[in-house]
């Protein structure tokens, strides 16, 4: 892909209201007090700058997951984009790169790396920090701070900018058979583990962190505030190990790892596993008539009730500041990010949509996913130093898996793993 930036096409681009990585924040702000109405006509907003476009001859590459292009919505709504634009005349190459994969991806190559990509938000401060990112102005911030939640636009803000299009939540809530777990059951994991057999990914830091957020441990204070640290010692950090002692070796515990759980649903060795909306047909499947989904349950803790709590975050499209037309770039993005795209992308894939002009009344995992956000959740922090905590929390659970950790050095041994996950943030 040729890559440079065209001065002109800044200019444009801002009066447009699109607002490049290249700009600072007063910028932002100039962008966005160019464009008030924005915000009365958010469909106008997220699909279209507001100024005739200027003609255009070129080619964006756009990279997606491999699914987004085998179902043919990635194509479909580029081809909509582009007759929605007669005045550009725009040729599109097609890369996959899966949104979790983005940060890894695109900062080995900037440069070279597509024009528009999906990501998953916990990937943006590398990718800010690799300068792989565009910060938004005018109408299109406008338009993801109107049609999103609170919640989903914070998740695609960083140094207080917003650099990417929030289209679906990112985060995972538990399913269950109905057959063997009545609605009262599934208020409590305990309760659950003497009903049936449960699996869930201990040995996965993106999961485990759930049980130490029950008892009160923190990252970062509120999320936010990095001089704060991780907070995962002392008694109550120790309570939570001994905690997942006691599970693992629960005869009703199976650790979900190479798709176990999943597995177990389909032979019914398995009665309830902890994922998101990307199993949703699978357990379906596995499950028919019995499928049932709910936010996460209670663990009771030292003899203390608390409530399990999964990282919430969001997948967003981005737009990279070396693309050679940033104007036509950030309109592609909005585009495959606007209430359109991401009704049809509900339709073809079941990605549940953060518009809220979108409706998915009596989805029930929609139920389910705004009960998450709504209760038992919390937003994965945005912070450099949020680095420190996979490495140790992952070695924590396999730890505790093999038998490596146990009752005698728990209280050690999760020392040793909050003061890892600290080490950083002392020097």
């Amino acid at each position: 892909m040729r890559k440079k930036i065209l001065a002109t096409v800044l200019a444009s681009a801002m009066v447009a209201g699109c607002l490049t990585g290249c700009g600072n924040k007063e910028d932002v702000a100039d962008a966005t007090t160019q464009d008030t109405s924005a915000a009365e006509d958010t469909e106008e907003t997220s699909e279209a700058a507001e100024v005739a476009d200027e003609p255009w001859s070129g080619t964006l590459t756009v990279w997606s997951p491999q699914e987004d292009q085998d179902t043919g919505w990635l194509s479909e709504q580029c081809d909509a984009f582009n007759a929605a634009h007669p005045d550009w005349d725009i040729t599109f190459e097609y890369g996959v790169c899966a949104e979790g994969d983005a940060k890894s991806t695109v900062t080995q190559d900037v440069e070279g790396s597509a024009d528009v990509y999906m990501l998953a938000n916990d990937n943006i401060p590398d990718l800010v920090a690799a300068n792989a990112l565009a910060e938004l102005g005018g109408s299109y911030l406008d338009y993801v701070t109107s049609t999103n939640s609170e919640s989903i636009a914070s998740s695609v803000t960083y140094n207080d900018a917003v650099v990417a299009f929030p289209f679906t939540s990112n985060t995972w809530f538990m399913y269950y058979d109905k057959s063997v777990f009545s609605e009262d059951d599934i208020k409590s994991l305990d309760t659950m583990l003497e009903k049936g057999k449960v699996s869930f990914p201990l040995s996965n830091s993106w999961y485990i962190a759930s049980f130490y957020a029950a008892n009160g441990c923190t990252l970062f204070g509120d999320g936010t505030d990095e001089a704060a640290g991780i907070d995962f010692g002392g008694d109550k950090g120790a309570a939570v190990t001994n905690y997942l002692i006691d599970l693992s070796t629960n005869a009703n515990f199976i650790n979900d790892q190479d798709g176990a759980g999943l597995a177990g649903l389909r032979d019914g060795s398995v009665n309830a596993v902890f994922s998101g909306t990307w199993d949703a047909e699978a357990v379906k499947e596995a499950l028919g008539d019995n499928f049932g989904v709910a936010a996460l349950p209670t663990v009771n803790i030292d003899g203390t009730e608390g409530q399990m709590k999964s990282f919430m975050g969001s997948k967003a499209i981005g737009v990279n500041p070396n693309a050679e037309n940033q104007q036509v770039a950030m309109a592609l993005a909005a585009y495959l990010a606007g209430e359109e795209a991401q009704t049809a992308h509900y339709e073809m894939r079941n990605i549940l949509p953060t518009n809220l002009n979108v409706s998915v009344d009596g989805d029930e995992i929609a139920t389910a996913v705004a009960d998450v956000m709504a209760n038992t959740s919390i937003v994965q922090p945005l912070l450099s130093k949020m680095g420190n905590y996979w490495s140790p929390a992952e070695n924590m659970g396999k730890n505790i898996i093999s038998g490596e950790v146990t009752k005698d050095n728990a209280a050690e041994k999760t020392e040793e793993m909050n003061t890892t996950m600290n080490t950083d943030l002392a020097e």
